[in-house]
């Protein structure tokens, strides 16, 4: 039972990034694909309603942290503070641009609204990826349990660490870049027009990056914490996502060759959502690794609520999970198709 709600947990935080991802990507080009202010409109008409709709999985996320891991969900959201906060901002922000911005018709209000949606979206990007960055290589856990993390200390991955190192800031970049490139591709399967060229140029440069950034990043990783590679061969779900990973790389490879742009959205989707799920795995069953003393080390069973909670728990969670994918399928195709620049002139309105 510990270990299904742990693969909820893993399922849920991939599924909200792989989504809500593709908003951070188009939001950090925002400024650099749309030249115009029809043009902007037209990039934010492309995410559509669907914006506020991807903040229930981290939101699920987070019950489910509550619900099946208390002891976690207190030490992280106790530890994290700062950077959670950082987090909810930009979120916070990031809503106020997309419901606001386009409530007056006035070329600075726009402008000034674009560069807030833009600057968010970055900053999301780049918090997530060294919260990433952080998961990997461990938190300074205490022999009580918790841990104080400030946003740097000495730049180092030994002892105490702080939120930010030069392995979480090379994570970090590496995500933005991923971020970039799925962004990038959805936009290219929305838009059509100079956005949609832009756009395209974009992905492809992006997707040529990721493999040199994928390996680097990965001897990094083995650097900090070579025993994530050495629990490969025990680890049967990762060796799953990787070959899914791998599949999706090939298929994302052929459908850019083709110009197929839905080929291509899926086999980002596959890779982005793989390398999480493969991310997962590796870590299993240390979720917050100590950088003090392995031994202070959190696991999924010594954080666990007890059987018969996660029991009753169980109970509802298929039952909304079923609701939600049908509720996302729904709106998916409700709302598919490319977005014209001549149709997008009150995209802002078009988000309530």
């Amino acid at each position: 039972m510990i270990e299904l709600w742990y693969a909820a947990l893993v399922f849920m935080i991939a599924t909200y990034v792989v989504l809500d991802g593709r908003n951070f990507g188009i939001g950090m080009l925002h400024l650099l694909v749309a030249r115009t202010r029809q043009e902007r409109r037209q990039v934010i008409a492309a995410i559509g309603p669907l914006w506020t709709w991807h903040e229930v999985w981290l939101v699920a996320f987070g019950g489910v942290l509550l619900v099946a891991f208390p002891r976690l969900y207190a030490v992280a959201f106790s530890g994290y503070y700062l950077a959670l906060f950082l987090i909810l901002w930009c979120l916070v922000f990031r809503g106020i641009a997309l419901e606001v911005g386009g409530h007056i018709d006035d070329a600075m209000w726009q402008a000034f609204w674009d560069v807030v949606f833009s600057i968010s979206n970055i900053l999301l990007a780049v918090v997530f990826g060294v919260a990433l960055g952080n998961v990997l290589r461990g938190v300074p856990v205490d022999q009580n349990g918790n841990f104080p993390l400030s946003f740097f200390t000495t730049f180092s991955v030994r002892g105490s660490v702080g939120l930010l190192d030069w392995y979480t800031l090379a994570m970090s970049l590496v995500c933005c870049v991923f971020l970039v490139a799925h962004g990038a591709t959805y936009l290219t399967l929305k838009t059509e027009g100079p956005v949609h060229d832009r756009a395209e140029r974009v992905m492809r440069l992006a997707w040529k990056c990721l493999p040199f950034l994928f390996v680097a990043i990965s001897a990094a990783t083995w650097a900090v914490r070579p025993h994530l590679h050495l629990k490969l061969s025990e680890q049967p779900l990762q060796w799953v996502a990787l070959v899914v990973a791998f599949c999706g790389a090939f298929q994302l490879y052929r459908s850019l060759q083709s110009r197929d742009e839905r080929g291509a959205f899926a086999g980002s989707c596959a890779v982005l959502g793989a390398l999480l799920v493969s991310g997962g795995a590796a870590i299993f069953p240390v979720v917050l690794y100590s950088t003090i003393a392995p031994e202070y080390s959190l696991t999924i069973y010594n954080c666990a609520a007890d059987e018969r909670g996660l029991q009753m728990a169980a109970r509802w969670w298929p039952i909304a999970l079923v609701l939600t994918c049908a509720y996302f399928l729904f709106i998916s195709r409700y709302y598919r198709g490319k977005v014209k620049a001549s149709d997008a002139a009150d995209a802002y309105g078009s988000m309530h």
